[in-house]
């Protein structure tokens, strides 16, 4: 039998919802991010975000938002 992984009981699902605030201790930005389960989600994509405030995934179309 497996012994369970600590850090998964902290993992969030990948693509839930489709709004995600970030900060700067977030960048660089990724989608999914790394709190994120990885085994369902698509291939991991860098975001520019820092320009805009805001940036969406081409692959889940979940957008991101800098807050300052």
């Amino acid at each position: 039998m497996a012994r369970p992984d600590p850090t998964a009981a902290r993992l969030v699902p990948a693509n839930a919802e489709n709004r995600y605030e970030v900060t700067t201790a977030d960048l660089p930005l990724s989608c999914p991010m790394p709190s994120m389960h990885l085994w369902n989600s698509h291939p991991r994509v860098y975001l520019p975000i820092e320009a805009d405030g805001e940036a969406r995934c081409p692959y889940c179309g979940a957008l991101y938002v800098l807050k300052s």
